[in-house]
This record gives C-alpha cells, sequence and structure tokens, in this order.
C-alpha cells in the first residue's frame, strides 16, 4: 500500500508538523480540548503513564480533555482479545498489555496514533456512538488525501479493500476513554 499523499519519505519531525497543519486546518476544537502533538518518538510506558493520569484528572474536573498526536517507537500493544498464538514474531520488539479492547496492534514509525482522552459522560456518548464517529473521522481524511477507505461491521477499524489501514483500542474507566487509534501512513 502507498503511503498518503504529502507523508511519503519524510523525516519524522516533518511528517508530524504535517500532520498539525492539517488538525489546524480542520475544524475549531470544541472548547476546553486541548490537542498535543510529539514532534519525538514517545515511549509507550510514558504515553500510557499520561493517558492514565489525564483520565483520572478529566474525571476530577482539573485538567481538560485531550487528543494527543505521536508516533511511537517500534513495539506491539496486546489488548484483551489478543490470544498468545496470534503474535507471530513476539520477540522483535516489546510487548505491552494494555488493557484496551482488541488484540495485538504494531506501533511504530510511519504510524500515526491519536489517543482519545474524552468524557464520555458530559458528552452523552456511548463507545459505540465514539467508535463509529472515529472510523467516520478516518474515512474522511483518508478521502482527503485520495484513499478511499471504509469500516467494516464485522470488525473495528477502517479499510482498504481486504487491507487495514487504521486499528482502533479504547479503554474506558468511570466514563472517560483512552487510548484511541492507528493511522498506518507509511
Amino acid at each position: 500500500m502507498k503511503p498518503l499523499a504529502g507523508f511519503e519519505a519524510v523525516p519524522h519531525k516533518n511528517r508530524m508538523e504535517q500532520t498539525a497543519d492539517l488538525v489546524k486546518t480542520g475544524a475549531t476544537p470544541p472548547d476546553g480540548l486541548e490537542w498535543r502533538i510529539s514532534d519525538e518518538l514517545v515511549a509507550y510506558p510514558d504515553a500510557l503513564a499520561f493517558m492514565e493520569q489525564r483520565a483520572a484528572d478529566i474525571r476530577n474536573g482539573t485538567a481538560p480533555e485531550c487528543v494527543w498526536l505521536l508516533e511511537h517507537p517500534p513495539l506491539y500493544t496486546a489488548g484483551t482479545s489478543a490470544a498468545d498464538e496470534e503474535l507471530l514474531d513476539g520477540g522483535r520488539f516489546p510487548v505491552y498489555q494494555t488493557g484496551r479492547g482488541g488484540r495485538y496492534t504494531y506501533h511504530g514509525p510511519g504510524q500515526l496514533v491519536a489517543y482519545l482522552m474524552l468524557d464520555l459522560r458530559r458528552k452523552n456518548l456511548g463507545v459505540r456512538d465514539l467508535v463509529t464517529a472515529m472510523e467516520q473521522s478516518l474515512v474522511d481524511v483518508l478521502a482527503l488525501h485520495g484513499v478511499e477507505a471504509a469500516p467494516r461491521a464485522d470488525a473495528p477499524g477502517v479499510y482498504v479493500g481486504a487491507d487495514k489501514i487504521a486499528s482502533l483500542g479504547l479503554r474506558v474507566r468511570r466514563g472517560c476513554s483512552f487510548h484511541g487509534l492507528a493511522l498506518n501512513l507509511d
């Protein structure tokens, strides 16, 4: 699969700057929503610690909701449905148990990760509503880049034909979401 237009063969920082520009030129974010965009690769344990703390702070009313765009160094995350036999080369990269839904997901350079820390109760959103909104947002962004994609009724995520271009995996604790989506750019 070819990379998304405008993202091919560019250094990490340039790709994240382009992503930031895309976000900034899109719709104005709702009041109180913080956008974080990391220019460097973010270690998974650091991202998880931030998400856990931010979700708790959102629930306590001491921090705003947050969307964090980043890339990770090469690693695998294991969701609650992951089975050991599904990971074919488990020694290749570190594997992190996540507590989010889904199976195994590869993360690494060339993949945009968006972590969504949102108060679903305040937004009056169910988990299925959020997943549907995430999938449609991905379809819309990909269409802007000339990529025809669609969700599937039988599996979360977004697909180009039979190939998955974006994975979704969420965790909701006391009404606050964290984790999110991974979009393969390269």
